[in-house]
Formats: structure tokens, C-alpha cells, sequence
């Protein structure tokens, strides 16, 4: 790997007076340049979809013809969700993310500034591979700067407010490309206003980012919140990343049961909205300008849903990931119902049903990112993320284009929403097998407490010691 990748160095530790202000600040900077960095990412992902109706206009193309770029994208940044999320578990996150953004927001200015690339749909498919696999590099090391810097017991909320920020990237592309075709009179400002944009922001995020609290001259984050965790590497720099591959990525078959869990998560979100507009419009009586609003709808109720789904993670389940996310898939299941079997003509209901299945469903996605960075030592963060990313992507969001206009043209809208239904049951068996994980893995215990249980037993017989610890992981401490 490349020096300028390579974990920033550990210094010495600040004095005992200058810690809690210096993390308090630099918690507040890397979240900071987390959030910016992953919502610019979505500014230069999500606005082809934007330019196709100039393109098809232009150019000619059929909808097919510019799918098969848009897939080529999603398969690319599936993969190399995976494959870079492990790069990155051995790299620092400042330039890794960094160096990502620059290199998705040049192939955007290549799309928007070099001849002849829109008019071949060769190169086009070239630069969106390209462009997916740059894109690769953002979720990773973002994650591992999550758990770097905040810790088991209060990550739940931490993490839900981080994915707030690509529903705000994604929401945002529409008026910004609006506002580029104003300012520069070409729609080819699609694709190089925000990459001009994303450039700049950039740049802001590199200095907001940091590496480890060590590489600060700060204590761990488990040390710094009194929590101490039962799985741990010792020497994270000197890990090599074959032995995270191995230990910690392809032999841990709770990983797996979560990854499979997220196809399954990834099948439902994209197949009601990739197929909301079509539905909404064909069998309930939406205009199309309706069947747009409440795409919108669907999309930023996800905002508060993962904020809730985050909060009651860390406060009502202390910590534990599955629960949180089987209730709100058994809540999905009945928003789909509705959603279902709702007469057509009852607009309000739809809206409300999608605004609910938005709120739910966005839960889950983000609460399975969390539990797969929970699940694994820091070390291997990116790679754990970039598994569940994979199958998501590779199969549970192709799956919803491709499987569900499958069963829709077999079976009828009916086949269509079995199949949402079978993935909504299918994902609740895969979370319940990682229900155990926490208990037997990660068992957090509150620094205090355990002194208190060590100073107890220097005077006490040890036999006192094991049912207290007994009693405090049944309660989730």
C-alpha cells in the first residue's frame, strides 16, 4: 500500500488537562468532515439519473441504453465497497475518503467537459464503472472513523445522524443541477457543477478528518468513556490484512448471517421506490407530478427513522443492533400491507403508507451497517461494512429491478408484493440468528462497575464475582 495511506503514527499522550476539551473538539470535527464527506459522495452518484431525459432527448438513447450504465455503476460500487472497505481497514481514513472524492468528482468533470463522452455509450460505461468503484472509497473509512471515535454505548444515535447525511446529498443534486443549468446554461452542469462542488468540499473534509484519538495524542475511546470491550486488537497498525480477512471477515458466520439479512433489506427499500412512480400511477390514480412527491416523501422520511431506530438502539435495547432492526421489519411488513391492499383512489393513505415504509425501512439499512462495525474489532470496520454493502448492492438491489419486474410481468402487482413481503420475512429469520452476537462477542461492560467489582473481590471471596457479571450481561450492561 501506499506511504500516503499508511495509519498515522501514534504520539505521545497530552496531558491529563488538555484531553476531555481536545476530544470534545475533535469528535465535533471528524463527525463533521464524516457527515460533509459521504453527503458530497451522493452529489456526484445520484445526478446521472438526473441528465437521462436530456440524453434520451439529445442523443437519442433508449432507457435501456442508459440502464445499463446505471447498473454498471451499482455494480461496480458493490464490489468495491467490499474490496475497498478492506483496503481501507489498513489505511488512514483522512486520505483514503479524501482521495475517493477527488477522483469520483474527475470522472463527473469528465462526463460534463470532454467530448464525445456522451455520445458513446462504450465510454460512458467505462467512466460510471470507474466512477462507482472511486465511489467505493467513501462508506468504509467513514465507518471505521465512526467507531474510532465514538464509542459502543453512544454510537447508535452517532451513526443515525451520520446517514441523515445521504438522504440530505441525495435530496439536494435536484435543486443543485437546477440551479447549475441556470447559472451555466447546459445541462451538461449535471455533471460538472457538482463536481466542481464536490472538489471544493474536499478539500473541507481533509482537514476536518483525522485517524485514530491516538494519533492525536489521545486516549482509545473505550478508555476515554470508561467502557471496555471483550474483543480487541491489540496493535491494530502491525494487523495485517490477511489476518483480518480471515479472522474476522470470512469465518464470522454471524457476518454472514447479517450480509444475507441485507440483501434482503436492500430488495425491499430499492423495489418500492425504484417501482413507486410506475405503480402509483398505473393501479392507484397518481399524476405523475404525485407520484413524484411521494417518491420524495418516501425517501426523506427515512431521515427521522433512522434517528429513532438509533436512539432506541442504544437507550431501550442498551447497545444491541438485531432487536431494534426485526421490530421495525416486522413494521414494514404491515406498511407494505397497507400500502397493498389499500383501494385505489385513497391518496392520502398511499402517501402515508409510503411515508411509513420510508421511515421503517431506513432503519434497518442503517442499523445493519452498525451492527457489522459492532460485530468486529475496529481493525476490521471496513471490511465488515463492505461485506453487507456488497450483497446488498450486488444482489438485493439488482434484485429489485430485475426480480420484481419479473414477478410483476408473471404474476401481477399481487407477485410484486409477495415478494416484498417473502423479503421482509426472510430478513427477520437472518437477524434473529445474530440476535445472540452480543452477548457472546461483545460484551460491554461500564468501567466503573467493573472497578467496583474488582474492589469488592480483593476482600471478598471470588464467588460473589460471577453472578454479579452474570447479572449484568442479562441486563445488557
Amino acid at each position: 500500500m501506499m506511504s500516503i495511506f499508511s495509519p498515522a503514527p501514534h504520539i505521545e499522550r497530552l496531558p491529563e488537562g488538555q484531553i476531555d476539551s481536545t476530544y470534545k473538539r475533535l469528535r465535533k470535527e471528524v463527525f463533521a468532515g464524516t457527515f460533509i464527506g459521504y453527503a458530497t459522495f451522493y452529489l456526484i452518484r445520484q445526478n446521472f439519473s438526473l441528465a437521462v431525459p436530456y440524453m434520451i432527448a439529445e442523443y437519442g438513447y433508449t432507457k435501456a441504453d442508459l440502464g445499463i450504465v446505471m447498473t454498471l455503476l451499482s455494480v461496480a460500487y458493490g464490489i468495491s465497497k467490499f474490496v475497498m472497505g478492506n483496503a481501507s481497514d489498513r489505511s488512514n481514513p483522512k486520505y483514503f475518503s479524501t482521495v475517493g472524492l477527488l477522483l469520483s468528482a474527475l470522472v463527473m468533470l469528465l462526463f460534463g467537459t470532454l467530448p464525445g463522452v456522451l455520445s458513446s455509450i462504450p465510454i460512458m460505461c467505462v467512466l460510471a464503472f470507474l466512477n462507482g468503484w472511486f465511489q467505493g472509497m467513501g462508506y468504509p473509512p467513514y465507518a471505521k472513523n465512526m467507531v474510532t471515535w465514538f464509542s459502543r454505548s453512544e454510537r447508535g444515535a452517532w451513526w443515525s445522524w451520520w446517514n441523515v447525511s445521504h438522504n440530505l446529498g441525495g435530496g439536494i443534486i435536484a435543486p443543485l443541477a437546477t440551479l447549475g443549468i441556470y447559472l451555466f446554461g447546459t445541462w451538461h452542469s449535471i455533471f460538472f457543477f457538482p463536481a466542481l462542488i464536490s472538489i471544493v468540499l474536499a478539500v473541507v473534509t481533509f482537514f476536518l478528518l483525522k485517524d485514530t484519538p491516538q494519533s492525536c495524542g489521545l486516549p482509545p475511546i473505550e478508555e476515554y468513556k470508561h467502557e471496555t470491550v471483550a474483543t480487541e486488537v491489540k496493535d491494530e497498525n502491525k494487523t495485517t490484512f490477511k489476518e483480518i480477512f480471515y479472522k474476522y471477515i470470512l469465518h464470522n458466520k454471524y457476518l454472514w448471517y447479517l450480509a444475507i439479512a441485507n440483501i434482503f433489506v436492500y430488495f425491499i427499500r430499492y423495489g418500492v421506490v425504484s417501482w413507486a412512480p410506475t405503480y402509483l400511477t398505473a393501479v392507484k390514480g397518481f399524476t405523475k407530478e404525485g407520484s413524484r412527491w411521494a417518491y420524495f416523501l418516501y425517501e426523506w422520511a427515512g431521515i427521522p427513522g433512522m434517528l429513532v431506530s438509533g436512539y432506541l438502539s442504544d437507550r431501550v435495547f442498551r447497545g444491541r443492533r438485531a432487536p431494534a432492526t426485526i421490530c421495525f421489519m416486522l413494521f414494514v411488513i404491515l406498511a407494505i400491507l397497507v400500502y397493498w391492499f389499500n383501494p385505489a383512489g385513497n391518496i392520502l393513505i398511499d402517501n402515508l403508507a409510503l411515508i411509513a415504509i420510508g421511515f421503517l425501512i431506513y432503519g434497518p439499512v442503517m442499523m445493519i451497517g452498525l451492527q457489522a462495525a459492532d460485530m468486529v474489532p475496529r481493525v476490521a470496520t471496513g471490511g465488515a461494512t463492505g461485506l453487507t454493502g456488497l450483497l446488498g448492492y450486488l444482489i438485493g438491489s439488482a434484485g429489485a429491478g430485475a426480480f420484481m419486474g419479473l414477478m410483476v410481468d408473471l404474476y401481477g402487482w399481487d407477485g410484486g408484493f409477495i415478494a416484498l413481503v417473502g423479503a421482509c420475512i426472510l430478513s427477520i429469520v437472518f437477524l434473529i440468528l445474530t440476535l445472540e452476537i452480543r452477548a457472546n462477542r461483545h460484551i460491554y461492560v461500564s468501567y466503573k462497575i467493573e472497578q467496583c467489582i474488582n474492589t469488592y473481590c480483593t476482600t471478598h471471596c471470588c464467588i460473589y464475582k460471577t453472578p454479579l457479571v452474570i447479572l449484568m450481561i442479562t441486563r445488557g450492561v
